[in-house]
């Protein structure tokens, strides 16, 4: 058996290195690190990505993507999160919105949002999160009241990451309230210029902006349901296993890891510092085999959509295994530079430029984002080895 990638394969991640070295700046570079709000949201290189035809790889090629594959997909998306390019504005329309609309758009909503998307020109944020119903999705009470030819939305969202750049929002409502939690669910995309839209910062401690959205007697056409009325939950389920089955997690933490064990080297030398103790060696080491572990399962789900199947499982497991990895190199990294690790950016003493202390604090979040470890241990558990409720 073979786990190597094909000479074509590797021949497009030096294709992509190249564009990145191209692209990605000093002056950019800068820009991004000091901007912790909106530096992975950069609309001209979303652009120059599209251009490339590099947005959407894995979709047929009759929706606007390429049609090349999942691995490819795997390989540019690792690449881009490696570098920390700022992928940010496209992103999430990418990875999940035009994958849903593929499967329960309409032609028309098609036509519309994928060929945008694949140019880099559209960028969603996701409204499930309320502050009554995080975990517990289906307990949302946003409302949508069917009135003529649109519908009408009141309610509340929180945790909206990127709802003050996006063009839209992909919205989970409820159309009927007297029916079981998991029914009674509908899902629109809304244009988050619509009257009666608010978007109000919500401010993490790594410095980092999500939102609290509020709806208020937000009209809404009819056209811009996704799916069937009251069938929504199938659609956010969807939704969220693309959400949870890219290598994003994973290798998030990859480059600052490198750039950790450049700085504990002595003139540029192979190894740690010969007074680096062997408990800083070991657990050094072990975050190495770990990272490797996350990217196999990352490929693993890759693997199993370019056979047509759908990771469900699979990619919770992905999900669970990266956030918390990311957690525990942030603690790691923060011990093996002691009372420098916690100094933070724009300080003279800053490891790193302070990145080892924004990671420490943003990955806090990452195991509660897309579902919690929590939930995809239920999911694991129920779908994956058949264990009872």
């Amino acid at each position: 058996m073979d786990f190597c990638f094909t000479p074509e394969q590797e021949a497009f991640r030096k294709q992509i290195r190249q564009f990145l070295r191209e692209e990605i700046t000093p002056e950019l570079r800068r820009a991004i690190e000091e901007n912790p709000e909106d530096g992975s949201m950069h609309k001209e290189f979303s652009r120059k990505v599209g251009a490339r035809g590099w947005i959407g790889l894995a979709w047929p090629k009759g929706f606007g993507g390429e049609g090349i594959g999942h691995i490819e997909r795997l390989i540019y998306n690792e690449e881009m999160i490696y570098w920390r390019a700022p992928v940010g504005y496209h992103l999430t329309a990418e990875r999940q919105m035009a994958p849903s609309l593929i499967i329960s758009g309409t032609p028309e909503q098609q036509a519309d949002y994928i060929p945008r998307i694949a140019r880099g020109e559209l960028g969603f944020c996701i409204g499930y999160s309320e502050p009554g119903a995080g975990s517990d999705l289906a307990g949302l009470q946003t409302r949508a009241v069917a009135d003529g030819d649109d519908y009408v939305i009141n309610g509340q969202k929180i945790f909206t990451s990127g709802a003050h750049w996006a063009d839209y929002v992909w919205l989970a409502t409820r159309t009927d309230p007297d029916a079981p939690k998991h029914k009674g669910i509908s899902v629109f995309v809304v244009d988050l210029k619509s009257p009666g839209l608010t978007v109000k910062p919500l401010w993490n401690m790594g410095g980092g902006r999500f939102n609290e959205v509020y709806f208020d007697d937000v009209r809404v056409p009819k056209r811009n349901m996704v799916g069937e009325e009251n069938q929504g939950w199938y659609v956010v389920a969807a939704n969220l296993d693309f959400e949870r089955s890219g290598i994003e997690r994973v290798i998030s933490g990859q480059l600052t890891f490198d750039e950790l064990l450049d700085l504990l080297r002595m003139d540029g030398q192979e190894g740690l510092p010969k007074d680096a103790s062997p408990a800083l060696r070991h657990r050094l080491a072990d975050m190495a085999v770990e990272f490797q572990v996350g990217r196999l399962l990352a490929y693993r789900v890759a693997w199993l959509q370019s056979q047509g199947q759908v990771p469900n499982y699979e990619a919770s497991t992905s999900k669970v295994f990266g956030t918390e990895l990311t957690q525990r190199v942030g603690r790691a990294c923060i011990e093996a530079l002691g009372l420098y690790g916690p100094v933070q950016r724009g300080t003279r003493s800053g490891a790193l430029d302070g990145r080892i202390a924004s990671m420490y604090l943003a990955n806090v979040s990452a195991t509660i984002a897309g579902g919690t470890s929590e939930i995809q241990r239920n999911i694991i558990a129920t779908r994956g080895l058949g264990l009872p409720r």
